[in-house]
This record gives C-alpha cells, sequence and structure tokens, in this order.
C-alpha cells in the first residue's frame, strides 16, 4: 500500500508541475499576442503569406511566375 501512495503522490506531483509550467508558457504567450496586436494597429507589420507551407517549400503549390524553368516531359517507352 505504501508503493501506491508514492505514486500516486508523485504523478500529483508531476501534474502540477507540468500544469504550472502551461501557465506560465500559457501568459507569456498572450503577453506576445498583446504586443503583435500594438504593432498591427501601427500599421508596420508585414501581410503574411498566403501560403506559408508552399513558401517554405513543404506543401505543392506557389505563386504564379515563381519558377520560370519548364519540366523536363517524362521518358516514353
Amino acid at each position: 500500500m505504501q508503493r501506491v501512495r508514492i505514486g500516486i503522490t508523485g504523478l500529483a506531483v508531476v501534474f502540477l508541475i507540468v500544469l504550472l509550467a502551461a501557465a506560465i508558457v500559457g501568459f507569456h504567450s498572450k503577453e506576445r499576442n498583446g504586443e503583435a496586436n500594438v504593432v498591427a494597429e501601427t500599421g508596420n507589420s508585414a501581410k503574411p503569406p498566403a501560403d506559408p507551407l508552399a513558401e517554405l517549400g513543404v506543401a505543392p503549390g506557389g505563386t504564379a511566375g515563381e519558377s520560370d524553368t519548364q519540366q523536363a516531359p517524362p521518358p516514353q517507352h
């Protein structure tokens, strides 16, 4: 019975530590969002990309005129 009590107490302590860390990180991210809103209100922010994954090259797509090279046709057998 002592092992079970120690195990449950340990789990509770870990849970509280994770909860505290999440609260701290969440509080800091809200502060950053507030700073971003201030920058957006002043009009000094850049327009966000239309398709960020395509711009990074991790998803198909992109804007017209991005590449001027033509792909070669597939070889025929």
